[in-house]
């Protein structure tokens, strides 16, 4: 399973070559898609304030999606990566952290061109 960060759908409603290239990609593999309830947000966000077509284009794009959703486990998880990155000097922002947790749960990969989420432990993360 792939785990999309907003990023990725951010880039793929924008037309970005890359991330069109690996959505064909992952359609073509018949790959299962993901994304966590907080990159969700993050994508839906944009798309609720542009309004109009965006927001259509959005909703139908995360329509085909499975949000994984932010449970305790997931958020003492993310917790604990937070308190591990800090004591690195490497701190990591509350939402990456819920969505690299909820990523690392379900065993899938985070599909993103946010370098933030490099540094976390445990994370399979793929670019494009």
């Amino acid at each position: 399973m792939r785990c999309l960060d907003s990023t990725f759908c951010i880039d793929l409603a924008n037309g970005v070559p890359q991330a069109r290239a690996k959505a064909e990609e992952l359609t073509r593999l018949g790959e299962r898609l993901s994304i966590a309830a907080p990159a969700l947000t993050e994508f839906l966000v944009g798309a609720f304030h542009q309004g109009g077509r965006r927001l259509a284009q959005a909703l139908e794009l995360v329509s085909e999606l499975e949000v994984l959703e932010i449970t305790e486990p997931i958020s003492i998880d993310a917790a604990r990566i937070g308190g591990e990155c800090a004591r690195r000097g490497e701190p990591v922002g509350t939402i990456d952290l819920l969505i690299a947790a909820a990523a690392k749960h379900h065993h899938a990969h985070l599909l993103s061109r946010d370098r933030d989420f490099a540094g976390i432990p445990g994370l399979t993360l793929e670019t494009y």
